[in-house]
C-alpha cells in the first residue's frame, strides 16, 4: 500500500493541498473548501493510506510563494504518474517559458502527434499537479481560455500574475 501525506494551507487562489510520499510531490490542488481538496485527493488515490504531513509545510511554502511570485520558479521533487502519452504532453507543458502561452495545437505539434489535439487537452485535464505542470498556460488557438481543472478563474489569475513576472 502507498503512503501518502498531505497539507493543506492558503494561496492567493484560495486553498491549496500539496501531497507526497517516498517518490515526491504526487499532487497539488487547488480549490475552495479543505475537504473538498482531500476527497480529491483520495478519489485520485484510493489504494492509499493517506495521512496529514506537517513535514511537507517546506514545500507547500515553496508552491505558496510561487503562486503569489510566479518569477521566483518553483523547482520541487516531483512523483509524476500518467500514461506515455500523458508523460509527453506534461513535459511540453512544464518548458513553456513562465509569462507564455501556448495552444492544444501547438502542444500536439511539439510532441510530434499534431492530429492529438483532443487528447493533448485530456492529458491537460488530467494533471493533477497544478502550477508544478503549467496546464494553465495551455490556451485556445485563438488565444482565449479553455477550460481549467481548478477553475477558469484561477487560470486567469495565474495568467494574469506571471504576465507580470
Amino acid at each position: 500500500m502507498r503512503n501518502i501525506r498531505y497539507i493543506v494551507g492558503q494561496c492567493p487562489l484560495g486553498s491549496v493541498l500539496l501531497a507526497g510520499g517516498d517518490g515526491g510531490v504526487c499532487a497539488i490542488l487547488l480549490g475552495d473548501d479543505r475537504d473538498e481538496l482531500i476527497g480529491e485527493l483520495q478519489d485520485r488515490f484510493p489504494a492509499a493510506a493517506l495521512s496529514q504531513g506537517p513535514e511537507l509545510e517546506r514545500l507547500l511554502s515553496q508552491v505558496v510563494g510561487y503562486i503569489e511570485s510566479p518569477g521566483t520558479g518553483l523547482e520541487l521533487p516531483l512523483d509524476v504518474q500518467g500514461t506515455a502519452f500523458q508523460q509527453r504532453v506534461w513535459q511540453a507543458l512544464r518548458e513553456i517559458p513562465v509569462g507564455t502561452t501556448a495552444s492544444y495545437t501547438d502542444i500536439a505539434a511539439r510532441i510530434g502527434a499534431p492530429k492529438s489535439v483532443r487528447a493533448v487537452a485530456q492529458a491537460c485535464a488530467a494533471n493533477i499537479l497544478a502550477v508544478a505542470i503549467p496546464c494553465h498556460r495551455v490556451v485556445h488557438a485563438d488565444g482565449g481560455l479553455s477550460g481549467y481543472r481548478w477553475g477558469v478563474e484561477r487560470k486567469r489569475a495565474l495568467l494574469q500574475r506571471e504576465a507580470r513576472a
